[in-house]
């Protein structure tokens, strides 16, 4: 089971990056997909999550209304769309996985596997 986080980058503020989480070893259909991000000296925070039956989304309240989280299940894939990024946003990012949860969620601690992350710099 491996989860591998791509897309990031350097971006100026006001810039759009997709993120993308794909998975090897297992079907992310069947998982609830946490994206999660870690700023230099902070505490990883909840950033999107999507849900497995119904598809249903949930965005912390700093990134609504910018990022988009989706699947694409016959990539295997899920992707975290992010527009109007700001310097706030610069983070390495991370995806995560869990199979137990019907309804995702943005606590970290409630997931079972992760990728590496990928490094999301804004610049002002």
């Amino acid at each position: 089971v491996q989860l591998q986080a791509s897309g990031g980058g350097l971006v100026q503020t006001g810039g759009s990056l997709r993120l993308s989480c794909a998975a090897s070893g297992f079907s992310l259909a069947y998982y609830a997909i946490g994206w999660f991000r870690q700023a230099p000296g902070k505490e990883r925070e909840g950033v999107s999550c999507i849900s497995v039956s119904d598809g249903r989304t949930n965005y912390a309240e700093s990134v609504k209304g910018r990022f988009t989280i989706t699947r694409a299940n016959a990539k295997n894939t899920v992707y975290l769309q992010m527009n109007s990024l700001k310097p706030e946003d610069t983070a390495v990012y991370y995806c995560a996985a869990e199979r137990r949860l019907r309804l995702c969620t943005l606590r970290r601690r409630e997931y079972d596997y992760w990728g590496q992350g990928t490094l999301v710099t804004v610049s002002s």
